[in-house]
């Protein structure tokens, strides 16, 4: 069942029955003349407009609810997510024979770090780490950055993609 038709039913409901009570306040408050409706017309304005408030608060606070419990289930495949990435990453890290200061290197260039960046984080030349970078895409017959990201990804996405089957 879709909940937008009867939510927007709903805020016309107040609407209506709202801008009544509004108009009869403020026509009171102002000694505006006027014919009011019957009493018994009135007394189904305000029930309405009472039942309006109601179901109102009742079906933003399943809305609210319902955001809630997506956010949380979107915020658990996130973590899914980066934790596999980071098990692909080690195991490609592991099978290219990366030595501890490629994989330092690799990392970086994966988060986006430029070559000046990478080289002052390590203490070390710009020279060292362009030489640490040619060795990882060698080791993952890659030509550049963007193809190393993309093993990674593809892989991501099979494994999303066998899991989800």
């Amino acid at each position: 069942m879709k909940v937008w038709p009867v939510f927007a039913l709903l805020l016309l409901l107040q609407l209506v029955c709202g801008s009544f009570l509004l108009w009869d306040v403020l026509a009171s408050l102002l000694g505006v003349q006027y014919n009011p409706v019957s009493w018994a017309l009135m007394e189904l304005i305000e029930i309405g407009a009472i039942l309006g408030l109601l179901f109102g608060v009742i079906a933003s606070g399943l809305l609210l609810r319902s955001a809630m419990l997506r956010q949380a289930d979107a915020e658990s495949r996130l973590r899914l997510a980066s934790g596999a990435l980071m098990e692909v990453i080690e195991e490609r890290f592991a099978e290219w024979s990366l030595s501890p200061a490629e994989r330092d290197v690799a990392m970086f260039l994966i988060k986006g770090l430029s070559t000046g960046e990478i080289a002052a984080l390590r203490n070390t030349s710009e020279g060292t780490v362009k030489a640490q970078t040619n060795a990882i895409y060698r080791k993952a017959s890659v030509s550049g950055r963007a193809q190393l990201l993309s093993l990674f990804i593809e892989e991501l996405f099979v494994e999303q993609t066998s899991a989800a089957a």
